[in-house]
């Protein structure tokens, strides 16, 4: 049997099974990849997608880069984090985190458990990725109704995807880190086997101390109340200044991949291990007498990774499959009164490419997913439970003249089961999503998204009851929650001239069946009751970002930028949603020349007083951050990266964030990096 009738068996054997995600084909080695989306359906500018789409890459990516996923990207336009102290910080898009926003590796989730609570770090180390994308619009159903707020996807090249010129080649990179003693490194090697066959390993470390902060450690509100107590220790925690204790962590990584790449098609897998050990910020109890918690998570994982793609004949042109599987396990806590949280995951999706008829292409494919999630331990607050999820999709396009009209649908059949807890119920979301994108005139480009999304309940949702040491919290879910739908609209424009370009839109979702989680005031064994709600919401916001070029010529760039974003919320009945992001804007001045560049920016983030009952505002703050990269040889294969974070130490804290209160971002921050290519 030839290579393509073998792979194409075998990735048709395997649709039904329980394995993993999907990407587009591996693409040739180019530095021209770096001006297109991986992970939307069609390989593209950014800019002529109808959806709004961010990418990191390059010197960018470098002077980004932080051990957790969340904080490398708080700079993009509509992101935001969850910043539960600097070892565990989620990506929050638009308001939106958790559950709605799925975060990737190469096409394939985590398989970890951050989405079960904002103190439990995403099980990806960005420190060997090439590129991150954000994603949001119609594309995003291709990953599952998790994905309802957005996608982040991190590419890297664990599972090889080109075979290289060289005999050898190598891709690290290292870093320090002087706000929280960071030391830093990774590596990738791939090794041409034969001109079809490559095998790729490596590995990453990284540790930290505890974070120095630009200030005291708790804020104004708290220093006042722990100044007015009788208990002179707790008096004490007032003058908290400069480290946040508890935070340092360790992290490690290894991988081994191999792949067969061929013009017909291509299969390669990888293994991973993961392990880091990472601690919370403590949440400082006022109350005289009152012990402080000062939680450690022990994490460690296994993952396998598989990629396949055959090229087809006849009205498909490429079948491609993407599959993982994973085991998970982290304790929290000490030895005696700790729980430990085990998650064993399995993900598949196949896809068939359309070949492209005219202006019209499309992909179909299917996906299931299998989560096995257990609590065990004296602060287990959600029962041993089983998620099954299977779906269908399809998006397709079609050109008409200047007007690229771009649709999809998806039908996902959910069931969640514990034994335990005798919990059993089945659920079925559909969602569709079109599009509409206009070229008006070269320099005009307008667009219109309009989609109705919904996902079934988590687990976690649903059966949450009791205790949570991480998040010093008593957590109270409802099993009767249905269907959360989401009917959204957004406007687009894409604007540009000669030496300048402008992206701005504009959206609002509303949503039925929103859940959401309140502090309720109530109190159970010492901790705070929050309960999960359902109820109706709107989200609206706005991004705008753009540059202009006073200089653009060759061997060198002068240019301004700057982004605008904001995100408002409201819950019928309750009040504006808790933890949105405020209005922010960022702006910017880098200059690049064939070997240099610097860079100079500053990001004002305002005050946000638009609160829930339970939650308190957070003051404004400025943050000014400075850098350089140099590539001294001309083929940009080594790059040195200086810079520094909040030059002038402010206090900031992020409203998103459970712990603003208790833990400030970090103070100022002075890297040296160096990434290299070979």
């Amino acid at each position: 049997m030839t290579f393509r009738g073998l792979l194409a068996g075998a990735a048709l054997a395997a649709l039904p099974a329980p394995v993993l995600a999907a990407e587009d084909p591996p693409a040739a080695e180019s530095d021209d990849q770096d001006e297109i989306v991986v992970t939307g359906v069609f390989q593209r500018d950014p800019r002529d997608s109808a959806s709004p789409v961010s990418v990191l890459t390059g010197a960018a990516l470098d002077r980004s880069l932080r051990p957790q996923i969340g904080e490398a990207l708080t700079r993009l336009p509509g992101v935001s984090s969850t910043s539960f102290g600097p070892n565990a910080a989620r990506p929050i898009l638009r308001g939106l985190a958790g559950e709605r926003v799925r975060v990737l590796t190469d096409g394939i989730g985590a398989f970890d458990v951050s989405n079960t609570s904002a103190d439990h770090a995403v099980a990806i180390d960005p420190l060997l990725s090439e590129r991150i994308e954000v994603l949001r619009g119609p594309a995003s159903l291709r990953f599952g109704s998790s994905a309802i707020g957005g996608v982040v996807n991190v590419l890297d090249r664990r599972v090889p995807t080109a075979v290289p010129d060289a005999p050898v080649a190598v891709q690290a990179r290292g870093s320090l880190g002087s706000a929280a003693d960071e030391r830093s490194a990774g590596t990738n090697i791939g090794l041409r086997v034969s001109d079809r066959i490559v095998v790729a390993g490596g590995g990453s470390l990284t540790d930290t101390g505890d974070l120095r902060v630009g200030g005291p450690v708790l804020s104004d509100r708290l220093r006042a109340q722990a100044r007015a107590s009788s208990d002179p220790a707790i008096r004490g925690l007032a003058d908290l200044s400069g480290r946040l204790a508890n935070t340092s962590a360790r992290t490690r990584t290894a991988h081994l991949g191999a792949a067969f790449i061929d013009t017909g098609g291509d299969l390669g897998a990888a293994i991973t291990r993961y392990e880091t050990d990472y601690g919370l910020p403590i949440r400082y109890d006022l109350t005289p007498g009152a012990e402080q918690e000062a939680v450690r998570i022990k994490a460690e994982q296994w993952r396998a990774d598989l990629r396949a793609s055959v090229v087809l004949p006849g009205f498909f042109e490429r079948l491609s499959l993407r599959a993982g599987y994973a085991d998970y396990v982290h304790f929290e806590g000490d030895p005696v009164t700790g729980t430990t949280f085990a998650n064993t995951g399995i993900e598949a999706r196949a896809e068939l490419r359309q070949r492209s008829h005219g202006k019209w292409q499309g992909v179909s494919g299917v996906q299931t997913f299998i989560r096995d999630f257990r609590a065990v331990g004296s602060e287990a607050f959600v029962p041993p439970n089983e998620t099954t999820q299977n779906g269908v999709f399809t998006l397709q396009e079609v050109a008409i003249g200047p007007v690229r009209f771009e649709g999809g649908g998806r039908i996902e059949w959910t069931g969640i089961r514990s034994q335990a807890a005798g919990f059993d119920r089945r659920f079925t979301a559909t969602s569709v999503a079109g599009g509409a994108f206009a070229t008006v005139t070269p320099g005009v480009k307008l667009g219109l998204n309009l989609s109705s999304t919904a996902r079934a309940p988590a687990a976690e949702e649903l059966l949450a009851d009791g205790a949570h040491i991480g998040t010093q919290s008593y957590e109270i879910g409802d099993r009767s929650f249905g269907i959360e739908r989401a009917r959204g609209v957004e406007l687009v424009a894409r604007l540009s001239g000669a030496r300048w370009r402008l992206d701005a839109s504009a959206y609002r979702t509303r949503f039925s069946g929103y859940i959401y989680e309140f502090e309720t005031g109530q109190v159970i064994d010492d901790l705070p009751v929050f309960r999960f709600a359902q109820g109706d919401a709107t989200y609206s916001g706005f991004e705008v970002e753009g540059e202009a070029r006073f200089v653009d010529r060759p061997g060198l760039m002068v240019k301004v930028d700057g982004l605008l974003d904001a995100v408002r919320s409201t819950i019928d009945g309750f009040g504006p949603a808790p933890r949105i992001p405020p209005l922010r804007l960022l702006g910017g001045i880098e200059g690049r020349g064939h070997r240099l560049g610097l860079r100079a920016e500053v990001e004002h983030s305002t005050r946000q007083s638009r609160v829930t009952g339970s939650e308190t505002t957070t003051p404004a703050f400025s943050l000014v951050n400075l850098s350089a990269d140099w590539t001294p040889l001309p083929n940009r294969d080594l790059r040195l990266t200086l810079s520094a974070s909040n030059l002038f130490d402010v206090v900031a804290r992020r409203h998103a964030s459970f712990l603003k209160d208790y833990a400030p971002l970090a103070g100022r921050d002075v890297r040296l990096g160096l990434s290299i290519r070979i």
